[in-house]
């Protein structure tokens, strides 16, 4: 379910009183689930973007350590880059779980909409013998 739902129904038809206006301005429900779906690809890249760091990090620290034994500041180096990696690794699977969780929230809203929908079909039924 991508893009815009099919549900056009005007609830002032639903109800009867054929006016035309509603609060928000034209009266149709609709829901797009485009902009989850976006944010969740958007978060997915993001997650795919950061897998390789640990490597590039492991490769532009190459020989870095060889011949250094007496500067202290290079030991800690390696701590720094742990926490690093600790921290890139946390932020690719929030990315996934985020991901997940968008993609949940569109799918949820769909349903919502076709529950709504399916629930005032009765209702359309009765109102003037037409079915809308």
């Amino acid at each position: 379910m991508s893009g815009v739902s099919g549900v056009r129904q005007r609830l002032s038809d639903l109800a009867g009183d054929g006016g035309g206006s509603g609060p928000v301005g034209g009266d149709v429900l609709r829901h797009s689930d485009g902009a989850w779906l976006r944010a969740a690809g958007g978060a997915e890249g993001m997650g795919v973007h950061l897998g390789p760091v640990r490597t590039e990090l492991a490769t532009a620290h190459e020989g870095l350590l060889a011949g250094t034994v007496g500067l202290s500041a290079l030991a800690e180096l390696g701590s720094v880059r742990e926490s690093w990696e600790r921290r890139f690794e946390t932020a690719r699977r929030e990315c996934g779980s985020l991901a997940g969780s968008l993609r949940a929230v569109a799918r949820a809203q769909g349903e919502t909409n076709e529950t709504v929908k399916s629930s005032f079909a009765p209702v359309a039924r009765r109102t003037r013998g037409v079915e809308r």
